[in-house]
């Protein structure tokens, strides 16, 4: 698939990313105090330059680098993985929390994670990553972690996990947007950083609302 199409592709998740996450605060019980702002819409964020009309931009890979092309597989392998980390234990949320509102965000970011992972299929190819990428021991201590909780035990840790997740991911997409020479990978970092930055908002608020402390760096 070219990079052109990713590209539209891209677009799409961080739109429906963002539209979800609206949809979840709207929804939240109205008695909970301190609700937290909606996200700004696609339509109000700067927009992002399109893909460079070169040979590059339809072969990522034509005279890349050899140290950028290993830097750019390790983030999309980084990123898969931590996608199906924060999908499991998102999936864990929707039944072992006992608050609707972490629940609805559990729901939301299983269907953002999958949508993500769909986006990151045609690069994984390119790069020649495989996308069923298997969690790290780290990652299986926190869903393990979690599977062994429940009530509002749960929700805290979930809470705590998920922030240091996002925060991870919005440095690594900042990152890899201003570093990457793939152009594929270059457009998906910069359009899905605001995203992962508006989740961490919400959950910050989240975690506010269940007085949770979670860690600021």
């Amino acid at each position: 698939m070219s990079a052109r199409r990713t590209g539209k592709r891209i677009v799409t998740f961080a739109a429906a990313a963002i539209f979800t996450i609206a949809a979840a605060i709207a929804q939240q019980q109205p008695n909970q105090p301190n609700q937290p702002n909606q996200p700004a819409m696609p339509g109000q964020q700067s927009p992002t330059p399109g893909y460079p009309n070169n040979p590059e931009a339809e072969n990522p890979g034509m005279n890349q680098p050899a140290s950028q092309s290993f830097a750019d597989e390790a983030f999309i392998q980084d990123t898969l993985k931590n996608s199906a980390a924060e999908a499991r234990m998102s999936e864990l949320a929707q039944t072992k929390s006992p608050s609707p509102d972490v629940k609805q965000f559990g729901q939301h970011m299983v269907s953002i994670h999958n949508q993500l992972e769909n986006q990151l299929q045609p690069i994984a190819a390119q790069l020649g990553v495989k996308e069923d990428q298997k969690l790290t021991k780290k990652q299986k201590q926190q869903v393990g972690k979690l599977q062994a909780l429940s009530g509002p035990a749960f929700d805290q840790a979930y809470i705590q996990e998920m922030a240091k997740d996002q925060k991870h991911d919005v440095k690594e997409f900042k990152s890899e947007a201003a570093s990457s020479q793939t152009p594929a990978i270059q457009q998906a970092a910069r359009m899905d950083a605001p995203v992962f930055q508006q989740h961490l908002q919400v959950l910050q608020q989240i975690a506010e609302n269940h007085n949770v402390a979670i860690a600021q760096k």
